[in-house]
């Protein structure tokens, strides 16, 4: 059987058929003749040249670009309308059990995610696996290490979203072999992989991106898009504040290894999501806080814009429906309340509506963070890791809340805030609910709230409290307890994997 037949059987049987959605688009990329080739001595490989391991490595760089449902899309529906930062934003089925907290394995968002995530782990394996045996003598052994770095980077980011989401999980290294009558019973287990425990799986995340650091290119602040060594000690410092690794410690080393990578606040707030009057493009790309970012462009847009608002690149266009995460009233208060005008105003617009499901459709807000088909998709930015060095100062063997406090008031500084007062610097509580609060007006709709409250355990007295005091919240179908700190793994993967365990409470 030729390998690339098997590839495809891998894709079927390990990460399923693609859910059916009007959103899906076409994979990006299929094996093919264009990879698969024949060595000097006359034997298949996976990459014949440099140009065809070249091919792959945009492959995977635009998954970042063009498949943005999953890592952008839909992390922002779990982790802003299942936290208390927005409401699901439409009636679907599909989105509506986030906001109310019914969520189920038969979930539409969460099987597309699912896949989605295992096939771009499957990329990305492909190449680490294969990229050694490349036998031209253009691509040199920097280069294969540079290019094996920026994969593993990719899949570290890939399997800290999904052990976010879904704890154990299954962690796939290799590349499944061919499936003849000789290897079938070696073979055919690969198809069908364990879960690995949720520690296991930071581990793996911890090994890829200590062993890509060495090798993946340094940090360019012409080209905030590239999985660079800077990406994967943000994404260390994210790692280690996490409960199965946690060491603040080294949150606090990493974070500083980011700053002296020279990544700093963005003096004007504004400069992060704003666009320029006129044509729509995005204000500014690669500031001096971006760390991973997607960029769009004059036709090439992101897609993704008319899903929660107006793209104001193409202002009528897709505005006739509901959008999705509709920002709460408990959020909005919580703007007003703390006199957070600047980063209100970049966070959430108001316009009319033909709809109003949430609000009066003459006021209705919208998350304002993508509003242009050009607007950069920021994955990580400098303020989400200097605050997590301020939990982990606050948090760590050592608290330290002065410096603590220093941070948080330089965050609030940058948007004309007043610094803490003197009762909250002298109290740890009061220190971790100031910084919790700062993340959430500083980073909402960004796609950290949700992961913020499971992370400190806040997931039971925020969420089983917000529906009372938020009276345009959907009612609560079931009560928030220890067993929803993960979701439901898509019931669709249990039935065709008879090793995968479906998560406590669902």
């Amino acid at each position: 059987m030729k390998r690339k037949y098997i590839y495809t059987a891998l894709i079927l049987l390990n990460l399923g058929v693609f859910s059916s959605c009007s959103l899906d688009k076409d994979p990006l990329d299929t094996y093919s003749d264009v990879t698969e080739g024949v060595n000097e001595e006359g034997e298949k490989v996976v990459f014949k040249d440099k140009a065809a391991v070249d091919g792959h490595m945009t492959t995977l760089y635009n998954q970042m670009r063009d498949r943005q449902e999953h890592w952008y899309m839909d992390l922002l529906l779990i982790a802003e309308s299942h936290a208390d930062n927005a409401y699901a934003g439409t009636t679907g089925a599909e989105v509506v059990p986030f906001e109310n907290n019914s969520i189920e394995g038969s979930n539409s968002v969460i099987e597309r995610d699912w896949r989605r995530y295992m096939e771009d782990i499957g990329r990305a394996n492909l190449l680490i696996v294969n990229i050694d045996g490349v036998q031209d003598p253009a691509l040199t052994t920097a280069l294969k290490n540079r290019y094996k770095a920026e994969a593993k980077i990719f899949r570290a980011m890939i399997l800290f979203d999904m052990v976010r989401l879904w704890g154990d999980i299954p962690v796939i290294t290799t590349v499944a072999g061919d499936i003849t009558e000789e290897t079938l019973e070696e073979v055919y287990p690969q198809y069908f992989p364990e879960q690995k425990t949720e520690k296991e799986a930071y581990q793996q995340i911890e090994k890829d991106l200590l062993e890509a650091i060495p090798d993946a290119p340094a940090n360019n602040n012409n080209d905030k898009t590239k999985f660079s060594k800077s990406v994967a000690k943000a994404l260390l410092a994210k790692v280690y504040a996490e409960k199965p690794l946690r060491d603040y410690n080294k949150v606090i080393q990493y974070a500083d290894d980011v700053a002296a990578d020279g990544f700093s606040l963005e003096p004007d707030f504004t400069n992060l999501f704003g666009v320029q009057e006129g044509s729509a493009d995005a204000k500014m790309r690669n500031t001096r806080e971006s760390i991973l970012e997607s960029q769009f462009f004059v036709g090439a847009g992101n897609w993704v814009t008319w899903m929660f608002g107006r793209d104001l690149s193409n202002y009528n266009s897709n505005f006739t429906w509901a959008k999705w995460v509709t920002p709460s009233r408990d959020l909005i208060k919580t703007f007003q309340t703390e006199g957070d005008q600047i980063r209100f105003s970049e966070s959430v617009v108001y316009y009319q509506t033909t709809w109003s499901n949430y609000y009066p459709s003459n006021n209705y807000p919208f998350m304002y963070k993508t509003r242009s088909a050009y607007s950069s998709i920021i994955k990580f930015r400098y303020a989400d890791i200097l605050l997590l060095k301020a939990e982990a100062l606050i948090n760590g063997p050592t608290p330290n809340l002065t410096a603590a406090a220093a941070i948080i008031d330089q965050v609030r500084q940058r948007v004309k805030l007043p610094k803490l007062s003197s009762a909250v610097k002298a109290s740890k509580e009061a220190m971790l609910e100031a910084l919790l609060k700062e993340r959430r007006l500083e980073l909402a709709f960004e796609g950290h709230r949700w992961f913020d409250l499971v992370r400190l355990n806040k997931v039971e007295s925020v969420m089983n409290a917000v529906y009372g005091k938020d009276e345009g919240r959907k009612a609560q179908v079931y009560p928030f307890s220890v067993n929803s700190y993960r979701l439901p793994i898509p019931q669709a993967i249990i039935d065709q994997n008879s090793k995968i365990k479906q998560n406590l409470g669902y």
